[in-house]
């Protein structure tokens, strides 16, 4: 990541006027920033109970994917009776994704900061920063900051405690981060109780994405009115975006609600060469043409975001062979414990693959079947993901399909 994407224009200490807001006073070099620095920059954290009432005002939606209230989450955890646990979704499973890494890596006391304001609201006084196991730079610099803020005595009541957890897509949705922690594996569970209701040790629990909690701790210091002069009414703030593939400067950059897509492409120094189509969402979200995708803003409003990774494919690559490779990825990272997943993305994946090597049978009326079968029939998101995923891929290259089926192949390369 360079340093003109990571540089701070802003005097410290002083409230961010303009993007980057998350990633201000990010060093160079990539070091994580000291607890004095951070405090230099930010100062004490405002705390408390009406953080949920702020949180609400600002309009924050989670981060995680799932752009799901941010105060409403907070307000129904609160809500329940016991002693509350929080839980920092610092896994980062999407392969297409590092957002959360860098704010781990290099900001990790932003990521802190938030996730004691978060638990001081709602009553909690323990709080897990759930981080990949394999993550080094990550784990080495949360360790380090909680010991850290552990010898300032910084956190009050809250303890703060790193946990590994398996280095699989599936380990962050929350059921399977809870059921880890619970002592099981970290497999996603069949709902209901949701975590809010009875999670960690059967204790209410509130279980948020890294980037939510570091916007969280901003909105705490800078209030919900700074918050929203960037964005839009319906989708306001700044959100982290990783932006791969084709382009000339990849990376994880800051971006207003709303923006235009050419506009992070230009920040990246734009395409390093013909570009057929973007992965908009990650592994769980879905193509978009380069013609569609030229006047596309990242906004919910026009596509799902997802995890808000963004894939340039070149031209040169075969788009149904990088769509099966992912659609087998997804089939495999399955929690093998639906029928759905075990059996309906395995038959999806095979059938591109089938399609893609040249097969001349066509397949395409079966995958569309086998998508609308397993979607919505799964005890986490995933085959709605990998289903919509797949769909996709059967509508933007459309074209590449024909050309498999006529001839066994479209002439692209595999990436």
């Amino acid at each position: 990541m360079s340093a003109t994407r990571l540089r701070s224009e802003q005097p410290r200490a002083a409230v961010p006027q303009t993007l980057p807001r998350l990633l201000a006073g990010i060093s160079p070099a990539g070091r994580p920033v000291t607890l004095e620095e951070h405090l230099d920059r930010y100062g004490a954290l405002r705390r408390g109970r009406d953080l949920i009432d702020l949180v609400e005002a600002s309009g924050l939606q989670g981060r995680g994917g799932a752009a799901f209230p941010t105060a409403t989450k907070l307000r129904a955890v609160a809500s329940r009776r016991g002693r509350a646990v929080v839980v920092v979704n610092g896994t980062e499973g999407e392969p297409a994704s590092g957002k959360d890494k860098v704010l781990l890596r290099c900001v990790p006391h932003l990521v802190l900061d938030g996730a004691v304001a978060a638990a001081e609201a709602v009553g909690a006084r323990e709080a897990f920063v759930a981080v990949a196991d394999g993550a080094t730079a990550e784990a080495e610099a949360i360790a380090e900051a909680i010991e850290s803020r552990r010898r300032r005595k910084l956190d009050g009541r809250v303890g703060l405690r790193l946990v590994a957890v398996p280095a699989r897509f599936v380990a962050g949705e929350e059921t399977a981060l809870v059921q880890f922690l619970n002592g099981g594996p970290a497999r996603p569970t069949f709902t209901p109780p949701r975590p809010f209701e009875r999670g960690v040790g059967g204790a209410p629990t509130l279980v948020q994405n890294a980037e939510t909690l570091a916007h969280i701790a901003q909105v705490a210091r800078f209030g919900p009115a700074w918050f929203r002069r960037v964005g839009t009414p319906a989708e306001p703030g700044s959100a982290l975006v990783t932006l791969s593939g084709a382009v000339t400067r990849p990376g994880v950059y800051e971006v207003a609600l709303g923006s235009p897509l050419r506009d992070l492409l230009a920040q990246a120094g734009g395409a390093r060469e013909d570009v057929q189509a973007y992965l908009v969402g990650g592994y769980f979200g879905t193509w978009v043409g380069a013609e569609a995708a030229a006047g596309l803003r990242l906004s919910e409003a026009d596509v799902s975001l997802g995890a808000r990774a963004i894939v340039a494919l070149p031209s040169r690559a075969c788009g149904l062979a990088e769509s099966a490779r992912i659609a087998r990825y997804l089939s495999d990272e399955s929690a093998v414990q639906c029928g759905p997943c075990v059996h309906g993305l395995g038959a999806i994946a095979d059938a591109l693959e089938r399609l893609a090597a040249g097969e001349r049978t066509d397949r395409r009326d079966r995958i569309e079947r086998w998508v609308a079968a397993v979607r919505g029939r799964g005890a986490c998101a995933h085959p709605d993901g990998a289903s919509r995923f797949a769909a996709s891929a059967l509508e933007v290259f459309a074209r590449e399909v024909e050309l498999h089926l006529r001839q066994g192949r479209c002439g692209g390369s595999r990436r």
